[in-house]
């Protein structure tokens, strides 16, 4: 689940187990200060591509067991090594981000879908690295899930990153459904907008879908949690069809009525 998904999907809180929370939190502060790095504040894109790849070089010296003068990858390291985790995941983070600074619009949506392999399914990896679960079909269904929800973020948030100039709606979309960026510049919901965001959701609810059989089978805790952040994504996915796809005058998020509704659907998964 990438970093933007905490705001909809808090549920690691309550449902992780106490001795995996010091590991979530060093994978969580190095993902978001990355992320700001890459996204806040009046930096230059030299500037942000230039700290994003000095945390590349901490994640050499992490690999070659050399000790970091920072904090925040000591306990990185730390992690990594009571977990014996991959450091690969945490650089696909970094190359995403790093995306970030110089892409603001995608050709197709196998691009995008690059771009989710490197910015949302790293963190479901590592999350499944924690809980001892790593098997090749068990992170084939977690990518699946990450994507999709790297994707409703997306949806979310049309409106907001088009004031950052980004636009992560396929091109090849745009022009299949007729759709120009004065639409999102004027938020413009026609129905040439609403057809192409019904596409949207239902691409994003059947990946959703696909991996989910992933969260009846895994045991426990991260059962409950992965269950829950499945339904947390249909249910925005509901939202967003709900509108219409209109984003612009309203951002689909989670109030506290849809954890019970989430609850009550994560129960009879």
């Amino acid at each position: 689940m990438p970093v933007e998904h905490y705001e909809n999907f808090p549920v690691a809180s309550l449902l992780l187990p106490a001795h995996l929370r010091p590991a979530v939190e060093s994978i969580y502060a190095f993902a978001r200060t990355a992320d700001d790095i890459a996204d806040e504040g009046d930096a230059s894109a030299a500037q942000r591509l230039a700290d994003l790849s000095r945390f590349e070089q901490e994640l050499d010296l992490l690999e070659q067991q050399i000790q970091s003068k920072s904090g925040l990858f000591q306990s990185l390291a730390a992690t990594v090594e009571e977990h014996r985790l991959p450091v690969q995941p945490l650089r696909d983070l970094l190359s995403a981000f790093k995306q970030d600074v110089v892409t603001t619009r995608y050709a197709d949506f196998d691009s995008l879908l690059d771009y989710c392999r490197r910015s949302a399914n790293p963190v479901g990896a590592l999350m499944l690295h924690l809980y001892r679960a790593a098997s090749p079909e068990d992170l084939k269904k977690s990518d699946a899930i990450c994507s999709a929800l790297q994707l409703i973020n997306f949806w979310q948030d049309i409106a907001l990153d088009w004031l950052k100039q980004r636009i992560y709606i396929p091109q090849e979309d745009l022009q299949r459904f007729g759709i120009a960026e004065q639409h999102i510049a004027l938020a413009k919901a026609d129905r040439a907008w609403q057809e192409m965001m019904r596409f949207q959701t239902a691409r994003a609810r059947a990946m959703l879908l696909a991996g989910s059989p992933l969260a009846k089978k895994l045991p426990g805790r991260i059962g409950w949690e992965l269950r829950l952040v499945v339904q947390g994504g249909l249910r925005i996915l509901e939202k967003i069809d709900r509108i219409n796809g209109n984003v612009f005058t309203q951002r689909p998020k989670l109030f506290k009525s849809d954890w019970v509704i989430m609850l009550w659907r994560a129960a009879w998964m």
